[in-house]
């Protein structure tokens, strides 16, 4: 069972809080001498103690030198801009719009050699037809309220699948939950395109496509849409932010979790059939 999607944030944040109350007693001092020395409100230590508020790289330098640790502000300062960045807002990545945001992942997915993805809610990025995800990305441009480049961000979402996919040692094995299919984005020429796209997608040497039907007897329930980045980072994708999961044990409950979904998905003719059950429907 993985972990809510913000914890990982959360324990990594409790773990420097607690090292600074480690080098406050270490250093033999209260709270309330560490507020006075650095020019804080009482209240500020027991925040950053509890990880109530996050340190920031400024409040580690005074707390180290308070207590005599300058030589520990350097990891502790890292530790922390690790933490801030397993939280990141979309708001945040797309202020300049969504075709920057495209570009970003480009590096990843360059140096990753087996992709692991789990959707509940839409298409996979790197399956995605053109039509589909200029709606998609227009929907959520609307929504986000970003800058409107949402044509420059389809070509470069559909430029980065094609020289991953179709380029370079890359392997994929994405599993769809079958609402996927059923969700309409789009219009329905738009869907039949894209489903017609999924079962060309399957004899792409490169993909392992399932589908989890809706009949299936459950032994692991549907959770966000997530994708593990070959055994070293997972990215869980929420409403108003996505989150980074480097931690090992952390990445483990998401490769388990997919492992679970891979066993309840169907493939090869049987995920052929749901497909096209799902496009005789658009009719």
């Amino acid at each position: 069972m993985p972990a809510s999607p913000s914890s990982s944030v959360e324990a990594a944040r409790k773990a420097i809080a607690d090292r600074l109350r480690e080098i406050r007693k270490d250093a033999g001092l209260s709270g309330h001498t560490v507020a006075i020395s650095a020019g804080w409100y009482k209240s500020k230590v027991s925040r950053l103690e509890n990880a109530v508020t996050p340190a920031s790289p400024e409040d580690i330098r005074a707390w180290c030198r308070v207590c005599g640790a300058d030589d520990q502000a350097a990891d502790l300062i890292a530790a922390a801009r690790s933490a801030d960045n397993m939280y990141v807002e979309w708001r945040r990545v797309q202020r300049s719009g969504l075709k920057q945001l495209q570009q970003s992942y480009l590096p990843l997915y360059e140096r990753t050699r087996v992709f692991r993805t789990y959707c509940a809610n839409v298409v996979p990025g790197v399956l995605q037809t053109h039509a589909y995800a200029s709606a998609l990305l227009r929907s959520i441009s609307e929504f986000h309220e970003t800058p409107d480049d949402v044509s420059g961000a389809v070509e470069a979402r559909l430029d980065r699948s094609a020289r991953v996919v179709r380029e370079g040692n890359h392997r994929f094995a994405l599993v769809l939950e079958e609402s996927v299919l059923r969700h309409r984005v789009g219009d329905a020429e738009t869907m039949a395109g894209q489903l017609g796209y999924l079962l060309s997608s399957m004899a792409f040497p490169s993909v392992s496509l399932g589908v989890i039907p809706f009949a299936s007897e459950r032994r692991m329930w549907m959770i966000e849409t997530f994708s593990v980045y070959d055994e070293e980072q997972a990215e869980a994708e929420l409403l108003t932010a996505r989150v980074n999961v480097t931690a090992p044990s952390d990445v483990r409950q998401y490769l388990k979790a997919f492992a679970e979904f891979a066993r309840l998905a169907a493939y090869g003719a049987d995920a052929r059939s749901l497909i096209t059950s799902a496009i005789d429907a658009l009719e």
